[in-house]
């Protein structure tokens, strides 16, 4: 969760100074001149817009914090620099994006795409699923050791037929690899421990969203191979 501003210099898109509001460090703050720590979103009020764009206000749950917000910090930078923006609190800003109504002008015609054709996973090859955790090391976890152990251990999950065919039981390591393909080239491969999950497909492998970012490489649908064994 991060803000930054610049002003440009001569139209070229570079930046005269840098101002980054932050809560933790990031590729944005190592460029900043200038960094404000503001709340995070348990120490202000704020609007989240669910998928429906539903407008879901909220309060602030701890509301004698001592950080400020965004607009507040965006409103004293203006005030320097004689700059109007108002108060900077959820309330008026709010009562600002109400004002300016909802969009009443010609909508853009839905896009027209041809859907991808699903993987055939060849012989030997699975279909990879994954989804991300609650707790998997994400920015806000930072500096908080005792939350991130209680995050679930990452493991690969298989149905019960998919692993019997496979010859693998639940507790072994077990390796998932990308298969390399001319569009996505060479995958890379992860070993973790083994969980039968009985609400899994067949011929379906599980893997952690971490650890397909970070270390398999490709994204859920793609072909991947399982075998037993494998460092963690």
């Amino acid at each position: 969760d991060y803000l930054s501003f610049a002003r440009p210099v001569g139209g070229r898109g570079r930046a005269e100074w840098l101002v980054a509001l932050e809560q933790r460090p990031s590729a944005v703050t190592e460029l900043a001149d200038v960094v404000f720590p503001v709340a995070v979103v348990t120490e202000k009020a704020g609007t989240f817009v669910n998928w429906e764009g539903r407008v879901r206000p909220f309060a602030a749950v701890l509301p004698d914090a001592t950080t400020l917000p965004d607009g507040r910090v965006l409103a004293m930078i203006a005030d320097y620099m004689d700059v109007k923006f108002g108060r900077g609190d959820v309330a008026t800003l709010t009562g600002e994006l109400a004002d300016l109504g909802a969009w009443a002008g010609e909508r853009p015609a839905a896009p027209s795409v041809a859907a991808a054709g699903a993987v055939s996973p060849g012989p030997g090859e699975l279909i990879l699923a994954t989804s991300r955790a609650l707790l998997d090391g994400g920015i806000l976890e930072a500096g908080e050791p005792f939350l991130a152990a209680t995050a679930r251990p990452e493991v690969v999950r298989l149905s019960p037929a998919t692993a019997a065919r496979l010859q693998v039981a639940a507790g072994e390591s077990v390796t998932v690899s990308a298969v390399s393909t001319p569009d996505a080239g060479e995958g890379g491969e992860v070993s973790l421990p083994l969980e039968i999950t009985p609400t899994l497909l067949d011929d379906v492998v599980w893997v952690p969203g971490k650890t397909t970012v970070g270390r398999l490489g490709v994204a859920a649908g793609a072909a991947v191979r399982v075998s037993r064994g494998g460092g963690a």
